[in-house]
């Protein structure tokens, strides 16, 4: 039996919202510091980030969004304007682009449950792949990724453009403090649960031929950790295929239907499931 995932054109969902015309010269609040203005994009501030979140999609900017564009843009981003959502799903906020062309961006749900941040997200072709449920979450995880690699030698410009930020989420070295070897397992048992670690360990198990632990970590993957996301039940129909269990791979991709075509974090395809 085949089990249609719906496709749809991306230009469907070209923006509903007017471009947003940036006023150059504007600075952001004192209370939402750092204040200065995004050295590559000359005229648009943070400012003009909240006051588009707040004015335009109607919701609470996150607290430490400046502190994520300035990490964005050290990282060698590009700073790009919030209104500038030509082609792209209305419900997205960009905030960067990288030099591929991905942009990192918010994700403002229409109908989210009271008290839900907005997601970060990166925007493909085919729709959005969720990089954290918060602005929170990612800018720990860059820092505690920053750690790994620079524990020889760091390299302090992450740390600095973090600064109140990263001093409130991440203590610098408690990575190797802790005593985790793992920076997946640290990620996810001290900063949250993120899509491409659970898929990287169920995936890890399968590799070790452990196909009970990666179909438990597929199952509980799909258990209502990243609401409204169609890609938990697409990884977790995949990895049942892969095991030979057609009928509950056809059960997963249904679940998968219930979502957003644009949450699914793959290109557009068929998912074949036989009865057994």
């Amino acid at each position: 039996m085949r089990v249609g995932v719906v496709t749809a054109s991306r230009c469907a969902f070209a923006s509903a919202l007017p471009n947003f015309r940036i006023k150059p010269g504007i600075r952001c609040s004192s209370s939402l510091s750092p204040s200065t203005s995004i050295a590559t994009a000359p005229t648009t501030t943070t400012s003009d980030y909240i006051s588009f979140i707040k004015d335009v999609a109607a919701a609470r900017p996150p607290e430490h969004l400046p502190y994520l564009l300035n990490i964005l843009q050290t990282r060698g981003e590009t700073i790009v304007s919030p209104g500038a959502k030509e082609g792209l799903i209305p419900l997205v906020i960009p905030l960067s682009e990288s030099s591929s062309g991905t942009l990192t961006s918010l994700l403002r749900w229409p109908t989210s449950p009271p008290g839900m941040e907005m997601p970060v997200v990166e925007v493909h072709k085919h729709g959005v792949w969720l990089l954290a449920n918060n602005v929170d979450q990612f800018i720990h995880r860059i820092l505690v990724e920053e750690d790994a690699s620079n524990h020889q030698g760091s390299n302090d410009r992450l740390w600095d453009a973090s600064s109140d930020a990263g001093r409130k989420l991440y203590k610098k070295r408690d990575l190797v403090e802790s005593g985790i070897a793992d920076v997946d397992t640290y990620l996810l048992k001290k900063v949250g649960l993120f899509p491409d670690l659970i898929e990287r360990k169920a995936s890890c198990h399968l590799e070790k031929g452990d196909q009970v632990s990666a179909l438990v970590t597929g199952e509980f993957y799909t258990r209502n950790h990243f609401p409204g996301f169609g890609r938990p039940f697409i990884f977790h129909a995949e990895l049942l295929l892969k095991v030979g269990r057609k009928l509950e791979a056809k059960d997963a991709a249904r679940g998968a239907l219930k979502s957003p075509w644009w949450t699914l974090g793959c290109t557009y395809q068929l998912l074949h499931a036989s009865p057994a």
